[in-house]
């Protein structure tokens, strides 16, 4: 999954950027209270796309 289409995801369901860090932004999820980090990779893998939805309470 290309990296714009997991930020357009996690926007769309109400997550916001917290941070920019050296390798990762951390997104926070304004519904739950949870957050986590999202490489910078422009490919990021399905399964790990999986993980951070399922970290955010994305379903």
């Amino acid at each position: 999954m290309k990296r714009k289409e997991l930020i357009k995801l996690l926007v769309k369901s109400g997550c916001i950027l917290i941070r920019h860090g050296k390798k990762h932004d951390i997104y926070f999820n304004t519904k739950n209270g949870r957050k986590a980090p999202v490489p910078r990779h422009t490919e990021i893998k399905n399964t790990l796309s999986e993980l951070i939805n399922k970290q955010l309470g994305i379903k």
